[in-house]
């Protein structure tokens, strides 16, 4: 969780690349790093549905995935502007990664309001619900 930030852009950039580049080069449309976040958010969001809140009953907010459609269109736009792999690659890769949080910025904000505890403590949603739901610190492989 600590590195959720740094290491999800790095991660995501690949299949966005790669479908950007294809669609790029065949057939000249410079949506592709758009159209690939959206499939894998929706395989994402059906995953996590299913998986998480249907087999497991998690709750899905603690399970949302990361926003990457801004970054993607950021990454289309710089392509489409400037018509080269180099630039896009230099920039439009450091935007994509910018964009990150600042795009996760809208849901993660509920989750910081306060909220007086019945018991008496004052503390955030996110607290609350940290505290709701223990996790054990022994790995689901071990259990």
């Amino acid at each position: 969780r600590r590195w959720w930030v740094t290491l999800t852009p790095i991660l995501l950039i690949t299949f966005p690349a790669a479908t950007q580049y294809f669609m790029w080069e065949k057939m000249r449309l410079p949506i592709g790093a758009t159209f690939c976040v959206m499939t894998l958010h929706f395989g994402q969001w059906m995953n996590r549905v299913f998986n998480f809140y249907y087999w497991a009953w998690f709750p899905v907010n603690f399970t949302a995935p990361g926003l990457m459609i801004p970054s993607a269109i950021f990454l289309d736009v710089t392509l489409m502007m400037t018509g080269s792999y180099m630039f896009t690659a230099l920039f439009g890769g450091m935007g994509w990664s910018l964009l990150f949080y600042p795009a996760n910025w809208t849901w993660l904000a509920p989750f910081h309001l306060a909220f007086k505890h019945p018991s008496g403590p004052l503390m955030s949603i996110a607290d609350l619900m940290g505290m709701e739901y223990v996790r054990s610190a022994t790995p689901e492989y071990i259990r």
